[in-house]
């Protein structure tokens, strides 16, 4: 089969791609492949659902101004299509008095990317949220809730109306290239393109070293542990309740999310999984554990944050330590009112020396475009990210 353009990955960026890109080029013939049998089957789908401001990001960058800009179309786009959301706020809280200068920055952060946001004393907070543990925090306006399932589904209902192709079930084996074409072979079948764009998520390194490409990142899973609130918990929980960062880190730490259908979460604990679908505590791949544990970066990021990764196994067996943590938000909260829920996983892009990127990754030659960090909030940010990713085709046209 031929196409002008194909699309790996069927998450919530493939498929915004896909979207944007059929809306612009109504001429070309544009097909997303998946290995799945549904759409947004992996991080979109274990997705919490919060539609973020883009507070926590450095002014200027691609996840300050796609988050900004995001949240705005992602709210045009749910009330155009009747898709279910709402925009409740939520609040950063220090617990202690330390924590208040880095706090403080980060209001500041948010007032430099044009947020609408509330510098707050801790009877204003408890206002808001009556059983937090607070001295103090920051009320963030523009975030909200929302299914990014069913928002993916649209986009691909959308994709399909502009008669592009959702091809599900097969995985792909192998890209060659040759003469200006790509080949892509599956399982079952053999595609050829002009361009290939690849969204794969935690396959996005596979994929671009299939590609002939050889990525300066490496994707590692981090798998996301979530507890869900008893619904007489979920009381306690009036909105969405967040720390305030440790700024040494990617992670947000332990926090409380109202969710769109009902009910609230809490986590997540972030631990490195041993395989890319690392959706169980205890799980290998032998060539994806090998490649995850001989990767050098591993080692580097690990020695500098050996005292948080610890940590972070301690309460991924321990509920009890888990419970402690998110009792520094919400004291009320007893271990018997936590139900496990599935875990999701994070692909998170990681250089040689340790580092993790921080900010949105691509990296793209003549015919091919890779998207190889996507992190949250790439599921606020699909739309912007969409139009980027179809602008930098036109260009490359």
């Amino acid at each position: 089969m031929e196409a002008d353009i194909i699309i790996i990955g069927a998450g919530i960026i493939g498929l915004s791609t896909a979207y944007q890109l059929s809306k612009v080029h109504k001429d070309k013939k544009i097909i997303v492949l998946d290995k799945e049998s549904t759409v947004a089957k992996h991080q979109t789908g274990h997705n919490s659902g919060v539609i973020h401001s883009g507070i926590y990001y450095k002014p200027g960058s691609f996840k300050a101004i796609f988050a900004k800009n995001g949240s705005n179309s992602m709210y045009e786009f749910c009330e155009e299509h009747g898709i279910k959301y709402k925009k409740s706020g939520k609040v950063i809280v220090a617990t202690e008095e330390s924590q208040i200068p880095t706090m403080k920055k980060l209001y500041y952060r948010g007032v430099e990317n044009g947020l609408d946001v509330e510098l707050l004393n801790d009877y204003e907070v408890r206002e808001i949220e009556p059983f937090v543990n607070t001295v103090g925090g920051i009320l963030v306006k523009n975030t909200g809730i929302v299914d990014f399932k069913e928002v993916t589904e649209k986009y691909a209902e959308l994709f399909k109306d502009n008669d592009g192709e959702v091809i599900l079930g097969e995985e792909v084996k192998s890209i060659k290239s040759a003469s200006g074409k790509i080949t892509i072979k599956t399982g079952k079948n053999s595609y050829t393109t002009r361009y290939l764009i690849n969204c794969a998520g935690l396959y996005s390194d596979k994929i671009a070293e299939m590609s002939g490409l050889n990525p300066e990142v490496r994707i590692i899973p981090f798998r996301g542990e979530y507890y869900e609130l008893k619904p007489e918990a979920a009381e306690l929980v009036k909105t969405l309740i967040y720390p305030v960062p440790n700024p040494e880190l990617p992670f947000l730490g332990v926090h409380f999310t109202n969710m769109i259908h009902g009910g609230a979460d809490v986590g997540p604990n972030a631990v490195l999984g041993f395989k890319k679908e690392a959706y169980k505590k205890i799980g290998f791949d032998i060539k994806e554990t090998k490649d995850i544990l001989t990767f050098p970066g591993l080692y580097k990021m690990g020695m500098k944050n050996i005292k948080e990764a610890v940590g972070e196994y301690y309460r991924s067996f321990n509920k009890k330590a888990f419970v402690r943590e998110a009792k520094k938000l919400v004291p009320l909260i007893k271990a018997d009112d936590l139900t496990p829920m599935e875990a999701g996983v994070r692909a998170q892009a990681m250089r040689k020396d340790g580092s993790m990127v921080d900010d949105f990754h691509f990296e793209e030659n003549s015919n091919s475009l890779h998207v190889l960090n996507a992190p949250s909030p790439a599921a606020t940010c699909s739309i912007e990210i969409g139009k980027e990713i179809a602008e930098r085709f036109s260009k490359s046209l």
